[in-house]
């Protein structure tokens, strides 16, 4: 039988895991003051999305590490050893250095099962983007879809989907090396937002930058008017990072523009990847021609 895997840094909650057939959760960590956090792993854990945010406002910096090849081991041998095979639907190998011990674990544990498959499916892509490819892949397992029809939609269906955000503070981008120091120091000196993009390659670039949040926001919607492909048609995920003001701002443009019943899911961003691109940021990912 096959099950299906993903990651905390697509934003999968084990709720959302549940209901579009998840097994497999890997936790991505973060590290706050030398202490490393493991999202879901402990049952007990829940992301107090305010807190963390409002922690973050005050001056904490969270630092991201990749997992060792044993804790991928840990993740995956017990479903191969049970005879399975598995999906595993997950971030962007552009923007971690995990999936090198990803590889090591997989080799290693060929060698022991050498019937057993674990396919991957790269969103190319993290967060909001890669949450909207993971429920469309839990929505097509759950209604009875191969894995050679899943990987076959994925050649084309990945890259149809498209995410812009804006940040409001560059500095955390800074830190993990996303954005230039000269970029960064000028857009927190005069409040100049910027445009991020995911791109086909699964990377994270700056596309433009709008001073002010209504300007930045209507860049945003520009951008659904540019690029979308059947957008009423398909999910519309608003991924922020505590941002609460802006996400109804920006849901109510959409549905004036695109109608009342469009749908639309708000999700927070994890932790994972939040400690990238700091608090009050807002994201939309819709159906594009392209990324």
């Amino acid at each position: 039988m096959l099950r299906l895997f993903t990651d905390t840094d697509c934003d999968i909650t084990p709720e959302l895991a549940k209901e579009y057939g998840y097994t497999g959760l890997i936790s991505m960590p973060y590290s706050i003051d030398g202490e490393t956090i493991f999202p879901y792993k402990d049952k007990d854990y829940v992301f107090h999305g305010k807190d963390f945010y409002n922690a973050l406002r005050q001056g904490t910096m969270p630092t991201t590490s990749a997992i060792p090849a044993a804790a991928y081991i840990e993740y995956i041998e017990p479903v191969f050893a049970a005879g399975n095979d598995i999906l595993y639907v997950h971030f962007s190998p552009a923007l971690s250095a995990t999936f090198r011990n990803l590889d090591k674990a997989l080799a290693e544990l060929k060698e022991r099962y050498p019937e057993r498959t674990c396919y991957l499916l790269n969103t190319k892509a993290a967060t909001t983007l890669s949450l909207n490819i993971a429920l469309t892949v839990g929505e097509m397992f759950k209604a009875g879809k191969s894995v050679a029809e899943i990987l076959a939609w994925a050649e084309t269906g990945v890259d149809k989907h498209a995410m812009y955000m804006i940040v409001d503070d560059l500095k955390f981008f800074q830190r993990s090396g996303r954005v230039s120091g000269l970029t960064a120091f000028m857009g927190s000196l005069l409040g100049v937002r910027p445009v991020i993009y995911i791109s086909a390659e699964g990377k994270m670039q700056t596309v433009g930058k709008e001073r002010g949040r209504n300007r930045a926001l209507q860049h945003l919607l520009n951008k659904m008017d540019e690029l979308g492909d059947d957008v009423t048609n398909h999910r519309i995920i608003i991924g922020h990072t505590d941002a609460d003001e802006m996400v109804e701002e920006l849901k109510s443009l959409i549905q004036e523009r695109y109608g009342k019943d469009v749908p639309i899911m708000v999700q927070l961003v994890n932790p994972t990847l939040g400690s990238h691109s700091g608090p009050d940021g807002v994201a939309v990912c819709f159906h594009s021609i392209h990324r």
